[in-house]
Parts: structure tokens; sequence; C-alpha cells
């Protein structure tokens, strides 16, 4: 007996329409998709310039951090890192005066931590003018 053989189609999956669906979900996330940004202290970042701009002789108050988190404010170094101890170390520096610039200066190991805990204080003290010191990039 001579049997007929069925010809088989090849089943193929059409992956056109789920990658048009794909790329559409992910146009739709990206414009719907919103950013907050939230700013709890004023910052004025210091600009580097080729020129050097003029010092005035203003009173001013000026934060070290060290590579450990050790605080100094100008020559005077405080006996701990603790928010309370700065609060009171710079209502004796600042007096009443909160329009003085500060100025904070921290190692470039220094833990984040303990340059945000300073930008803290400053900001709960009511320091307005706040600028963090760089050094100049050398090409």
């Amino acid at each position: 007996m001579k049997f007929k053989r069925q010809i088989v189609d090849e089943v193929s999956v059409n992956v056109t329409p789920l990658i048009d669906v794909v790329f559409l979900l992910l146009i739709f996330f990206m414009v719907s998709t919103t950013f907050k940004k939230e700013n709890h202290l004023k910052i004025d970042l210091p600009e580097a310039s080729s020129t050097e701009a003029s010092q005035q002789k203003k009173k001013q108050v000026e934060i070290v951090i060290d590579t450990t988190g050790n605080f100094s404010i100008g020559s005077r170094q405080l006996v701990n890192n603790q928010a309370i101890t700065l609060k009171r170390a710079l209502t004796k520096v600042a007096g009443k005066d909160r329009d003085i610039p500060f100025i904070i200066t921290a190692d470039a190991k220094t833990p984040h931590e303990f340059v945000v805990r300073v930008m803290d204080v400053a900001g709960q003290m009511g320091f307005v003018h706040l600028s963090i010191t760089t050094t100049r990039m050398t090409k």
C-alpha cells in the first residue's frame, strides 16, 4: 500500500507585535515618570576660574572636617563630632549673626555623613551663605 505523506508546515511565532508593545510600554513609562528633587538647604556652590577672586576681610565661619570625621572651627578642634557640640561651638563663634559666610572644608576621603551633618546643623541654625571649598582641577 502506498501512503500519502503529509506536508508539515513549519510553525513560527511572530514576535513583532510583542516588541511593539514592549517599546510602547517603555515610552509610556519614560514619559509619565516624574522626578522629585528636594532641597532642604540652599547652597552656593563654588565656581573655579582661572583668576582668583579678591578676598574680603569679613568675618566668616570655616569648619574643617578631616578623614576620620573630626570637626575644627577655625583652629580649634571640637571634642566630638555630635550635632549638639557643633551647634554650641557655632553659637560661640557666630553669635546671632546668620548672614556671615559659612564655609565647609572637607577632605576628599571624609565620609559623606559628616559633611551632611554639618550642612544640616547650618540649616537648622539659619545660616544662609553656605559654601563648600574645592580645589582647582589640573589638566
